[in-house]
């Protein structure tokens, strides 16, 4: 119930608006259940006019706000108001317009018929303990405290919508300044917390204090509702700080996992770098020794790259990556593979190790057999005295000593290099100087043996002359009389003789080599299309799929399912019909040039989908479907193939063309190379075309791109009768240009650096054009033959450009001069009336051309004399 009190003055002077916004107020102070209910207003006009009762009905009238249901008058005391408060009412009741009664009551006893008297005031005869002054203090005290909780609740959603926006750093440093500050911030927003709810506790309590005070004592209605406010704000304010705790919780561990995570990638990149260098030095201990020592040392330095404490650490971070997944990490994704990449390269050091141990235990044992077999022969040929040989049976002796000492080295598969280098083939080469000693020892034996028999020839037939025998014997030619260098091991003699067997030369050969390259080629790309793109479509590896990836399935492939229908429906069965005439294959191409361009969409396409790769390469999706395809390689070294393939044609066509001059079909061959060599060269043009930043105008309006390439420019400009340089007149610019057919454009190299190991990448920056309209030439400048000059509107502004070599100013001055006969051609079709055949070639007006002697000759004065 709402009670308007006895008022002596002021009531009718209320503001509208004033009066709008107390009674709002009032009714928006109870729960919804007892709003639900309905209010009853009790009007006290006791002491007051009819007018005063008037006023007060029409305003309640035109704007109560809530549910009214009863209003209740005290009309006037006096008389003569109270009748004219009769009349009134029954005159003005339908202008107040309510829909709820009005009644007028005559006293309080017949108030007390329609309210409890525990609901009224003293000063309405009821018994409410009732003070206004502390009603006003109390709900302010409450309003203060739900604006408290309100703004908190704010200040706390802000907090955890910047913690949600918030970008996770990629270093070990920024990461800890990020915790630091998120944790300064939450522990300041919890102490504000704690003050508020300190706030609305205090409030409670002293709702609560004056029931305390006497046992009979209960609250009554106003103090029921501000208890419950109060209740309510405090557990909004309770829930408020669970979610936010939730939510800080959440957050704080994904700020601490990201900390872990760089410190991580930190560590992995020293680990890494770290087994780079250790199997930099494995790979680069490719000696096999030429002696026991040498052996032995290299052995040894092999045993000290294997207890080098990287192999430890890299193992060690790899079970602390094992770690870090098991505690549901969120970055599994990027953690696996570098736990997997140590793995594999401490594999495959082991390995490699392994194999040089192997080599090098096989050098060491054939260098220590052939030292000791050396040696023994040496010492026995040094122990047979020279005296005893004199007779024949000292001579027939020794030979004998001999013959057993080399039927030794039969045993041993000393005696024949082939068994050698079969038994040795991972260590030996013809060059082994081991082998050279046995060579020595064995050649000693043989002149030792030849002596020997001379002396036993001799002494059994002294009469008879004989011829004198051959120095070497029959049975077992000199190895040393071959140069080492042409006795390789046979493994390596039959690969020499494949290499320059004529028969890999002839067309057939390389049509096949050709025709089986390409249905790997297209066996490859459809590998990719449907391991790779295909199941990106399928909802089982859905959620496997990165975020990055999502809807750029066209960025990744680019127009790759295009060049596979290609090759499959059409090209790789063209280059089949040539096998039974590979002179053909030159016109497969010159069929099909227009159909290959399609390579050029997909090189400049290249760089976006590289930069996709690298964000999301290392993602469970690629290798699940790269396990299925049963790839050694990841789909970034198949996705390369393309570009491979598309500048393998043009050698293949080149080694037909070898083997096939001056026969049919040389000159679609000729023809087929140029094409081949024009289409490489347009996609490389392109891919420095999208690099073109800062241009305003179509770059496809330009028409084809002709020519690009890096320069030495200077400039000498004219304007009006005053002449302006380049203010660093000996310092030339460096600028890359890019030939249209309709205009030179001047741009910038920029390097742009990127992350990891990549290479920088390189952007083109627009600084300014000619129009080849008005674009003349100077093939030769005075001073430098890699200079020609190029000169516009009338020789205004001219540009002096230095080649890096002459064989690139001489196709430039081509290319231009291409341009501009082009250019007049056309000029004088369009006006052929106006211009004889006699006339020379001048500048026209509408086409400026330059004459034909600055094409010849420089009549340009250097800016500066050197």
């Amino acid at each position: 119930q709402i009670v308007l009190p006895l008022c002596y003055s002021g009531f009718g002077d209320l503001v509208a608006g004033d009066f709008q916004n107390v009674v709002t107020y009032l009714t928006s102070i109870p729960s919804l259940d007892a709003a639900s209910i309905g209010f009853v207003i009790i009007i006290d006009r006791r002491r007051d006019k009819w007018s005063s009762v008037k006023a007060s009905l029409t305003r309640i009238a035109g704007a109560f706000p809530g549910n009214l249901q009863l209003v209740l008058v005290l009309r006037p005391s006096r008389f003569f108001q109270r009748a004219i408060a009769d009349i009134g009412i029954k005159l003005h009741r339908d202008d107040f317009k309510m829909k709820v009664p009005i009644v007028m009551l005559n006293s309080l006893s017949d108030l007390h018929g329609y309210v409890d008297k525990g609901q009224l005031t003293c000063e309405l005869g009821g018994n409410l303990d009732y003070c206004h002054s502390q009603w006003i203090h109390r709900r302010t005290a409450i309003e203060n405290f739900a604006v408290t909780v309100k703004t908190t609740a704010q200040m706390l959603q802000k907090f955890g919508t910047d913690l949600a926006e918030t970008e996770l750093p990629n270093d070990v440093q920024c990461t800890k300044d990020l915790l630091t500050t998120h944790t300064e911030k939450h522990d300041k927003l919890k102490d504000e917390l704690k003050l508020a709810m300190k706030q609305g506790t205090t409030l409670l309590g002293c709702i609560k204090e004056q029931a305390a005070k006497s046992e009979n004592h209960q609250l009554n209605p106003d103090e029921m509702e501000n208890h419950t406010t109060v209740e309510r704000l405090l557990a909004q304010l309770d829930e408020t700080e669970n979610a936010f705790e939730q939510f800080w919780s959440k957050h704080h561990l994904k700020l601490e996992q990201c900390l872990q995570l760089r410190h991580f990638e930190h560590d992995f990149r020293e680990v890494k770098v770290s087994l780079d260098s250790l199997m930099a030095t494995l790979t680069a201990l490719s000696d096999i020794g030429d002696c026991v020592t040498l052996v032995e040392m290299l052995l040894k330095d092999l045993k000290t790259l294997e207890e080098k404490e990287s192999l430890e650490k890299a193992q060690l971070h790899a079970q602390h990556g094992d770690q870090l997944i098991q505690s549901n990490h969120y970055s599994v994704d990027s953690i696996r593979p570098k736990c997997v990449e140590l793995r594999r390269i401490c594999d495959d050091f082991t390995n490699e190790a392994q194999k040089k141990y192997d080599v090098l235990s096989k050098s060491l044992q054939i260098h220590k057999g052939m030292d000791k077999w050396c040696e023994s022969g040496v010492y026995l040929l040094a122990s047979q005295a020279v005296d005893k040989c004199q007779s024949q049976e000292g001579a027939e002796a020794a030979l004998q000593d001999i013959e057993k000492f080399l039927e030794t080295a039969k045993e041993n598969q000393l005696s024949d290099l082939k068994n050698i280098h079969n038994q040795y083939e991972l260590v030996l080469n013809a060059e082994v100087k081991v082998c050279g000693k046995l060579d020595d020892v064995q050649e000693m034996f043989e002149k030792r043996q030849v002596s020997l028999k001379k002396l036993s020839a001799k002494q059994t037939r002294p009469v008879q002359p004989v011829a004198p025998r051959p120095e070497s014997s029959p049975k077992q030619p000199a190895p040393h009389k071959t140069p080492r260098t042409t006795c390789p091991a046979p493994g390596l003699l039959c690969n020499c003789c494949v290499l320059t067997d004529p028969v890999f030369l002839l067309p057939r050969h390389i049509m096949n080599e050709l025709i089986e390259t390409e249905r790997l080629y297209v066996d490859e790309l459809q590998s990719i299309m449907e391991g790779y793109a295909a199941e990106l479509d399928n909802t089982e590896l859905s959620p496997l799929i990165p975020a990055a990836l999502e809807n750029k399935k066209d960025v990744l492939f680019g127009n790759l399912p295009e060049i596979y229908e290609f090759h499959n429906r059409t090209f790789f069965k063209e280059l089949e019909n040539c096998m039974e005439r590979p002179e053909l294959v030159g016109t497969c191409f010159l069929k099909r040039k227009e159909e290959l361009q399609i390579y050029e969409k997909y090189c400049q396409n290249k760089p976006r989908s590289e930069a996709l790769w690298r964000q999301c390469g290392d993602s469970l999706f690629f290798q699940e479907c790269q396990k299925k395809l049963d790839h050694k390689l990841s789909l970034d070294a198949y996705l390369l193939k393309p570009v491979q393939r598309i500048t393998k044609y043009q050698l293949m066509v080149k080694e037909m063309l070898k083997c096939s001059k001056n026969q049919e079909g040389t000159a679609e061959l000729e023809e087929a190379l140029a094409t081949m060599l024009d289409i490489i060269k347009s996609v490389n043009d392109s891919m420095h075309q999208i690099a073109i930043t800062g241009f305003e105008g179509n770059l496809s309006e330009l028409g084809k791109l002709l020519m690009q390439g890096s320069f030495n420019v200077w400039t000498d400009h004219k304007k009006g009768h005053s002449k302006v340089k380049d203010l660093a007149r000996f310092k030339p610019m460096q600028r890359h240009l890019f030939l249209y057919n309709k205009m030179l454009l001047f741009c910038k190299k920029r390097e742009e650096t990127t992350d990891g190991h990549e290479k920088p990448s390189a952007s083109y920056s627009f600084k300014h054009s000619l129009k080849m309209s008005a674009v003349g030439i100077t093939e030769n400048v005075k001073g430098d033959i890699k200079k020609f000059e190029v000169w516009y509107n009338g020789r205004e502004e001219v540009y002096i450009i230095q080649a890096p070599s002459m064989d690139v100013k001489n196709m430039w001055v081509s290319e231009i001069r291409k341009v501009l006969t082009g250019q007049l051609e056309a000029c004088r079709g369009m006006q052929f009336h106006t211009f004889l055949s006699s006339s020379p070639p001048v500048l026209l007006s509408s086409c400026p051309l330059p004459p034909p002697s600055s094409m010849h000759q420089s009549p340009h004065v250097p800016l500066q004399s050197s």
